[in-house]
């Protein structure tokens, strides 16, 4: 799987947005699968709240969550 730099795909999707040319199009002028534009553009509505769905700063605040609560039941074992 190939990562994406994150400014490369708001810009993909700000173009993707704004052009009247297809989707599948677009992709292919970027070098991407349509499947990822897609991706690409339901991530963004949920990120500016037009979709449901977790946002980026969710998932990181529940990894950081998650995280802390196994360092804490390992802190409760010790004691």
């Amino acid at each position: 799987m190939k990562a994406f730099p994150e400014e490369f795909r708001r810009d993909v999707v700000e173009i993707a947005r704004s052009s009247r040319e297809p989707r599948k199009k677009i992709a292919e002028d970027f070098g991407i699968s349509p499947a990822t534009l897609s991706n690409w553009l339901k991530a963004d509505e949920v990120e500016n709240g037009s979709r449901d769905g977790v946002t980026k700063d969710q998932v990181e605040e529940l990894r950081q969550l998650r995280r802390r609560t196994r360092l804490l039941e390992q802190e409760n074992e010790v004691l």
